[in-house]
């Protein structure tokens, strides 16, 4: 009932459309009622009144013309009702999706997201746009009906009612059933978006290896999985279907002989029998149809309590402090951190300071937590223990706004939008002028290569940037931090998947990018860190090394061992030199 009174509170803003439907639903029951009770004086009158035969076909068109424009109305207003709601869910669902922590986005398949943002929202709107409306209607059009059935013969219409406790027990029953099924349903619907979106973004890696039929087999695998639920959800709601025509039929059958033989006996007239049974028979279908929405409403439960299940998470939690650009020294005190939902620490005990304006490299080997320390600053993630400040002042504290506008990020894995490249660049910040964007892309190394595209800062350059090459995408990326001018700077093996060419081009962009910038730089090649001015090694969770490059070298230790095995492996290749000059 709780996702029930949670989609009611969705409906209150558009109280006044609803109530206007409602009208209309009651003008289309009362119709259908009218329609049951002026069968008997037409089929009384067929052989004493003749002028009765020829008003009543146009009394019928009337009635069948006003249901329609009534009925109309109403379904179109609910219609209204429902896109306007849904619409207003998947708002909310695509904020809070955007305010969550980075936390969740691990756990999370992108895949089964875009489920609950389209589908799960969608299926509210068939519930809204028509089961609400079939309930609305119905109901009325059964009391209507049952008004005159009453009228016309309370026995005989008691007795049809006996029939309903078991079509209620059919709704019931066959409803939990679908709920679970709808449950079921949605979730293989996220697992084939899961396998669509992955395929989609991986498609250069499964080319390459030739996985084409893997992956074919495995979304065939998914989209099977789905064929038969959705099979068991048709094949549960048809039976609810066929058991509520057994009981009607059987309740009908049992009304229309007794009824026969009342009129037989002259105890009821051929009019009175006809607008009973015809009201009877009318009212096994709203019966009908509310059963069926009922199947459908349990369905939009279980679309509901994924959608609630995502609204109610908690959001990325906002400081109250202010944050200045930094002045003095950013710290990391006793920092330790372990992934969500593990128990295995990844940093412990991380301590330094570094002071405004310092060039820092964090090193080690792959998995060590270089990434994970660096994505700290920004609170993509939280230590579990242990603090870091900028300025005094704990990161924990600051508003996101005023923590992240203060940091730029220039990463291996590059995140470029479907659009233009003004707008990509100008994501650095958002009231940048043209002038202001062209002068961030000139100083990185980006604006030649622009301006020989067929629409220059106009181009669209694709999903991801896949119209880009990786030097040149790496460039907009440095681009757009220059253009939001961040105090904090973190390079995330930002030339490691570049060839010699591109790397010298964008190593000057980085160059521009880093003066007068406190700077964290992490790289698996330690060619690129010779200018740091302190070099900190991580080995099983901990600082194991800390300064500079020669004085590393002099101690023997993690970082020399790290560095001769660079030095052989580069010996081998061209690029030696390159590599080695990149600072």
């Amino acid at each position: 009932m709780e996702q029930y009174k949670r989609l009611l509170n969705y409906l209150k803003p558009y109280w006044l459309i609803i109530a206007l439907a409602t009208i209309f639903s009651l003008c289309v029951s009362g119709i259908t009622g009218a329609m049951a009770w002026y069968i008997k004086p037409l089929v009384d009158g067929i052989k004493t009144d003749k002028n009765i035969i020829s008003l009543y076909p146009f009394l019928y068109i009337a009635f069948i013309l006003g249901k329609g424009i009534f009925s109309f109305a109403h379904s179109f207003l609910m219609r209204i009702v429902g896109a306007k709601v849904v619409r207003d869910v998947r708002e909310q669902l695509f904020n809070r999706l955007m305010d969550l922590p980075m936390s969740f986005f691990v756990k999370k398949p992108s895949g089964e997201l875009i489920s609950r943002v389209i589908n799960d929202s969608n299926a509210l709107e068939g519930v809204l746009g028509y089961s609400i409306k079939d309930i609305v209607v119905e109901s009325a059009t059964f009391i209507f009906l049952m008004i005159v059935a009453l009228v016309r013969r309370w026995d005989l219409t008691l007795m049809a009612l006996i029939v309903l406790p078991f079509s209620f027990f059919i709704i019931e029953k066959f409803g939990r059933m679908m709920k679970k099924i709808s449950h079921k349903i949605q979730e293989e619907i996220s697992g084939l978006l899961v396998r669509v979106s992955e395929s989609i973004s991986g498609i250069k890696m499964i080319k390459a290896f030739l996985r084409e039929n893997l992956h074919k087999a495995k979304f065939d695998d998914a989209n099977k999985a789905f064929y038969r639920v959705s099979i068991k959800a048709a094949r549960t709601s048809e039976y609810s279907k066929l058991l509520h025509e057994i009981v009607m039929g059987i309740g009908l059958t049992i009304i229309m002989f007794y009824g026969f033989s009342l009129v037989f006996y002259e105890k009821m007239t051929f009019g009175d029998f006809f607008s009973l049974f015809t009201a009877i028979g009318l009212m096994m279908t709203p019966v009908k149809r509310i059963g069926a929405a009922n199947n459908n409403l349990q369905s939009a439960r279980a679309a509901a309590e994924r959608i609630f299940y995502m609204l109610d998470k908690e959001p990325e939690k906002d400081g109250v402090t202010d944050l200045p650009p930094i002045k003095s020294e950013l710290a990391f005190s006793n920092v330790s951190f372990v992934y969500p939902g593990t128990n295995r620490k990844v940093l412990t005990g991380i301590d330094f300071t570094v002071k405004k304006g310092e060039l820092i490299a964090i090193v080690g080997k792959s998995g060590a937590g270089k990434t994970t320390l660096a994505d700290m600053l920004p609170r993509f993630y939280k230590p579990v223990e242990g603090k870091i400040t900028i300025d005094g002042v704990d990161i924990n504290d600051a508003t996101l706004k005023s923590l992240r506008s203060n940091i730029g990020i220039v990463s291996q894995d590059i995140i470029l939008f479907n659009e233009t490249l003004r707008d990509n660049i100008r994501m650095g910040r958002l009231d940048a002028t043209d002038e202001e964007v062209i002068e961030a892309a000139k100083a990185a190394y980006a604006h030649d290569f622009i301006m020989e595209m067929p629409e220059g800062y106009d181009s669209v350059i694709g999903e991801r940037g896949v119209k880009l090459s990786g030097g040149q995408k790496q460039r907009i990326s440095i681009a757009r931090a220059l253009l939001k001018n961040p105090a904090i700077l973190v390079l995330d093996e930002a030339t490691s998947s570049l060839d010699t060419a591109s790397e010298m081009i964008v190593q000057k962009a980085l160059d521009n990018l880093m003066t007068n910038r406190t700077t964290f730089v992490i790289a698996h090649r330690l060619s690129t860190i010779r200018k740091a001015d302190r070099i900190l090694v991580i080995d099983r969770t901990r600082i194991a090394e800390e300064g500079t490059h020669d004085e590393l070298l002099q101690k023997g230790g993690i970082y020399k061992s790290l560095y001769l095995s660079q030095f052989d492996d580069t010996q081998n290749t061209d690029n030696n030199n390159a590599a080695d000059t990149l600072f």
